[in-house]
Parts: structure tokens; sequence; C-alpha cells
């Protein structure tokens, strides 16, 4: 297999698709000529001209507007938001058009657009550009939020995104962006199903359910707890919405315990989804009550050691998991 950086993954997965459907075309601020505020852009506006990668003005509300029209009209847009927080300068045509345009025109109309965006902490960002809005938008009926954890992850999701006929939030992590890690080979066309979970580590003992950048936090604690003999199963859903219920249930009734780990505030947020559903549907098999790992209901801090505390790590997953399984 090949081997590629997160945001070198981003790269490949528009470059293919852009190379295989000349509808497919890609909007946002400094994608252009610059090549990205990250080099996820790079070579892209040399490789197919300034009609199909367009930078834009700094007005998200304006530019994925005229995204959600381009894709009524036949196009496949793709569009770049600089940083997860400004969705929220967005909002108005994401959820009142892109998600439901659809629905109101009765199917005769598609939405293929894929909006990605680099969101999370773990890089001292503050709190205005280190928020996950995941549950925001899981919340909306009609989008699709899909977050990668690996470069295989963010290349497989982000072609399935594109070839979507309906609107896909892919939310990236910027702490992953220098990450490296195993991807197909070039010339593969590799996809991944959205709704889709990975079990990215098999175990009998404790059910982990950790989205984005937190699938490897708990990995990590995994292995940690591995050598206490306590063998933890690690789920990354990969997709918020829809979300594979199915996948979390079926492992919770292996292993009797369930620790859900996301990013995001905890009240209304992805874990209490997920706990919710593991509750109404297998009551029976939770030997403990489920935990939950969240960050605090507070602003993320600028300080490191501050957002360190902040942050849900290996180790608070690792403490949390024995805490459970005590008897």
């Amino acid at each position: 297999m090949a081997r590629l950086k997160y945001y070198q993954a981003l790269t490949r997965a528009l470059q293919e698709e852009m190379a295989r459907d000349e509808r497919v075309i890609l909007m946002g601020e400094d994608v252009g000529a610059s090549g990205g505020i990250f080099a996820q852009t790079r070579g892209l506006h040399a490789a197919f001209g300034p009609d199909r990668v367009r930078d834009t003005p700094i007005a998200e509300n304006g530019f994925v507007s005229a995204a959600v029209g381009a894709a009524m009209t036949g196009l496949r847009p793709v569009v770049e938001v600089g940083f997860e927080d400004f969705l929220t300068c967005c909002a108005e045509p994401l959820v009142n058009q892109a998600a439901k345009l659809r629905y109101m025109l009765g199917g005769q109309v598609g939405i293929p657009l894929l909006l990605y965006t680099f969101g999370g902490g773990g890089v001292n960002a503050g709190p205005q550009h280190s928020q996950n809005l995941a549950a925001w938008f899981a919340h909306i009926p009609g989008l699709k939020v899909v977050m990668p954890s690996t470069p295989a992850d963010v290349l497989g999701l982000v072609k399935a995104g594109i070839r979507d006929d309906n609107p896909v939030i892919c939310l990236l992590s910027k702490k992953l962006i220098g990450s490296s890690g195993p991807v197909a080979e070039a010339g593969e066309d590799f996809l991944l199903p959205i709704g889709q979970a990975d079990v990215k580590r098999r175990g009998r003992d404790l059910t982990i359910v950790a989205f984005g950048q937190m699938a490897l936090h708990a990995l990590t604690a995994a292995e940690s707890l591995a050598a206490r003999g306590i063998e933890a199963e690690v789920i990354d859903p990969r997709s918020a919405s829809p979300l594979d219920t199915a996948a979390i249930i079926a492992s919770v009734r292996r292993t009797g315990h369930l620790c859900v780990v996301h990013e995001g505030y905890g009240p209304c947020g992805l874990g209490a989804e997920v706990v919710t559903v593991v509750v109404e549907q297998a009551m029976d098999a939770l030997r403990k009550p489920p935990r939950r790992l969240t960050a605090p209901f507070a602003p993320s801090p600028f300080t490191p050691v501050l957002e360190t505390i902040y942050m849900p790590g290996a180790a608070r997953i690792e403490a949390a998991a024995i805490d459970l399984l005590a008897a």
C-alpha cells in the first residue's frame, strides 16, 4: 500500500474526482494558485484551470449559496470552508437550502455538494478556531456528516462524498493534518461507504466509540489497557449522520460495556445520541451505565496546558475504562 499524510489524501481525492468527472469544481478561499492554507489544494489550479478551481471572497454565506445553485443546475461542487467554526457563517444555505431542496422539490433536483472544513482542537487555536460542530449538522435531515480519522478514511470518504447526490459535510481534524498512514495504491478507485463504521480494534471487555481524532486516542488507550489485561474494542463511526447504530449495538452486545468519546460538548452531543440508541435497543446487554467523555461545556482555551486538560485524551479514556470495569 502507499502512504500519505492526512492532507495529501484530501489532495489526491480531489485530483482523482476532478480528473474523473469534469462536472466537479472546487471553490473556496485560497484554494487556487496558492494551494491552500495547509497545501491541501496544491497543484489543482494548474491541472484544472481557474474555471474549475476558483478562489472566492471571504464571504462563506455567499459562495456556499453559489455552490448550492451550481449543484442544482448540474455541477458537482466541492467547497472548502477554512475552519469549522466558520460553518456558522453559512448555516443558512446548508440548513435551509441544501438540506431541504431535494425534499421540497419531490426528488426532481439533486444537491451533489461536498463541503469540507478543518476543525477541532489540539493546536492551541482558541475558542473561535477549535470547535467541533458535528452534532449541529447531524441534527439536520438531508445532510450527511463524515469525520475521517485516518488518511485512508479521508481518501475514501471524500471521494464517496463527491459522488453522492446529497449534500455531504466532511469535518477534517486540524490536529491530524500532518499525520500519515497507509492508503490504497495510486490508480485504485478507493471509496468508503458513508454511514459504515470501522472497527479499528477488536476487543471483548469494553466498547469504546470514538469520533474523529478521538479514535486515535482511543486506540492508544486500548493498547495501554491491553497491558493490564483489558481488551477494548474501538469503533470509529466515521460518519455522524447517518450513524452506524447496528455496528455499535452489536459490539455492546458482545462486550456489555460502553464508553463514548468525542470533542464536542456533552449536552445534546454525539455521545448523548449513541448512549440513547444503545439504552433504547440494547439495555439488556449493559452491565454498567455507559460513560461519556467530552470537552467541558465551555469555550476552548488558548493555553496549551489548559487545552490538554480540556480535551479528552488517551489517559482519560484509559482511566474511564478502568473505572467502568471495576467490580
